[in-house]
């Protein structure tokens, strides 16, 4: 069986610094393809590194909603440049994140350079990686008046049942992570259980959000086994089944 990490952070130090123990340790378990994921010029930069030196492994450029300060249009552009390498496969991981500040001008801030990397993924014929923290309403209501020509996925999605409508009617696909695993986590396994199964990829989110089989340590893509494997119960169907349907929503997703 083979599984495919959507989303994880190999440019992280806590995952760099071991990177090529840590990849092994995935492709033993069956991930053999790993999107690791940027959120400013440095991280995209070591992103596309990453991507250049395993045939398996891709990219994706972009800046986090949390990491909007300091950035202005001239590197905005130079980190969405970045984009023409044969690698990246996506603009993100973009979006809104109201967890840490109430700030509205910070809020504007946030929303005008999603909107900028929306339009730029647009024209350059990519999907985009979502991130929405505390901000559900104002993602949708973004996506809705700029909406993604290229597809993309919410990652992490931390909606309700009675909200995956929305962002699937935008053609999006969902992205679930170590938390559908938390044993009080009956939101994200409601979600796993309702959401269409062709529009369903798996995530890890490494060095996050560590899988509950795994609590306490760093995070790897080497633990998206524990997040299907309880998606699968969850949904009352084969492992297998699942990991082909995934494996072949993330393909299609990223056009591989």
């Amino acid at each position: 069986m083979k599984l495919f990490d959507t989303h994880c952070h190999l440019n992280n130090d806590l995952l760099y610094k071991g990177l090529d123990a840590v990849i092994k340790r995935a492709l033993t378990v069956g991930v053999d393809k790993m999107v690791v994921i940027g959120w400013d010029y440095q991280s995209s930069l070591k992103a596309l590194d990453i991507a250049s030196r395993y045939p398996f492994i891709y990219a994706t450029v972009g800046v986090h909603p949390n990491d909007i300060e300091n950035v202005d249009k001239v590197l905005l552009n130079q980190i969405l440049e970045l984009s023409k390498h044969n690698k990246v496969v996506a603009i993100g991981e973009i979006g809104l994140d109201y967890h840490y500040t109430k700030d509205k001008k910070i809020h504007q801030q946030q929303k005008d350079i999603f909107i900028e990397q929306i339009e730029f993924a647009n024209r350059a014929g990519l999907p985009i990686v979502i991130h929405s923290r505390d901000a559900f309403a104002d993602t949708i209501k973004i996506l809705q008046d700029h909406k993604p020509v290229h597809g993309g996925v919410m990652h992490c999605y931390s909606g309700s049942v009675e909200s995956l409508d929305e962002a699937l009617s935008l053609g999006l696909y969902i992205g679930l992570d170590g938390p559908v695993t938390y044993k009080n986590a009956k939101t994200p396994q409601k979600v796993a259980i309702e959401v269409p199964l062709e529009r369903l990829v798996l995530e890890t989110d490494a060095p996050y959000l560590t899988p509950q089989a795994r609590r306490g340590t760093v995070n790897e893509p080497a633990n998206l086994i524990y997040i299907a494997d309880e998606i699968a119960s969850l949904r009352q169907m084969s492992k297998k089944d699942l990991l082909d349907a995934v494996y072949n929503n993330a393909c299609r997703l990223f056009k591989l």
